[in-house]
């Protein structure tokens, strides 16, 4: 019986995992041919889709500016996300809890919601153009400072308070106890919710929309708007371009998690020698 599960528990991980994962790997695998459609005739090989992706200047400058909004934004974030989980972390209960319960609201609600209110709230009611891209990284920073928050919340509670409090009572401020004791140890959690700020910056559709200024476009307003066109190089070259964000994902993410386990390691070994 234990053993009928555990291969019926491996069979639903590959299933799941191949869903995920296969579409992305059929996309990359066209994206090096001469083919116009996914699931049409592969033709020979080609590096044709990525030549065009690096010479069509369009294209650059929208993956620039989509990449400077995303490093822009997820910096922001990542500044307020780490000072309100600090903040709450050290605050009393009740407002602990008001600041929890208020940095759900952006977690759980539509992002076309977020954005048609920053849209009525910026533009509309307080005449801020939307050509000054104000508006634009405000919705990116509202969007990615909750997950940064809920990023650093856990390693905040993991923790030693008395290193704080050590450091107040030999003499430190607390701003100086703040970024000589507390900050390093949560260093990696910061990082982490710096790239989650920036994936979903470069994901977002609905709150760009809303806010971007009309000659601007990120690679999720691009995409939607050449899926519309005709113009089959765009759209192959996209192909390219899709298989180098999950090529560089994958390979943060490798990098990421071999830094955490050698951290971890070298800890495991501190605490062996004590």
């Amino acid at each position: 019986m234990k053993k009928a599960i555990r291969i019926s528990s491996v069979i639903w991980l590959i299933l799941i995992l191949a869903l995920m994962y296969v579409p992305i790997l059929i996309l990359a695998v066209y994206s090096f041919t001469e083919a116009t459609t996914v699931g049409g005739n592969l033709g020979g090989f080609s590096f044709d889709n990525y030549i065009n992706l690096m010479k069509n200047d369009e294209l650059r400058a929208m993956i620039f500016g989509t990449l400077a909004l995303a490093l822009g934004s997820a910096l922001i974030a990542t500044v307020l996300g780490t000072l309100g989980a600090v903040g709450a972390h050290y605050s009393k209960r009740l407002k602990k809890t008001m600041i929890n319960a208020a940095n759900e609201i952006p977690v759980v609600n539509a992002d076309v919601v977020t954005g048609f209110s920053i849209c009525v709230l910026l533009i509309i009611l307080l005449g801020i153009s939307k050509d000054s891209y104000v508006p634009l990284v405000i919705g990116h920073t509202v969007l990615s400072a909750p997950f940064v928050y809920l990023s650093i919340t856990p390693k905040l509670k993991q923790l030693d308070n008395s290193l704080y409090e050590a450091a107040l009572d030999l003499g430190a401020s607390p701003a100086k106890a703040l970024f000589k004791v507390v900050l390093p140890q949560l260093i990696p959690s910061i990082l982490s919710g710096f790239m989650l700020a920036v994936t979903l910056s470069l994901d977002d559709y609905f709150i760009t929309t809303y806010t971007k200024p009309s000659a601007f476009d990120t690679i999720s307003t691009y995409v939607v708007n050449a899926t519309k066109g005709s113009q089959t190089s765009v759209k192959t070259a996209l192909w390219a371009l899709s298989t180098l964000i999950f090529v560089l994902v994958v390979t943060v993410v490798v990098c990421m998690n071999l830094l955490s386990r050698r951290d971890n390691h070298k800890e495991a070994k501190k605490d062996e020698r004590a």
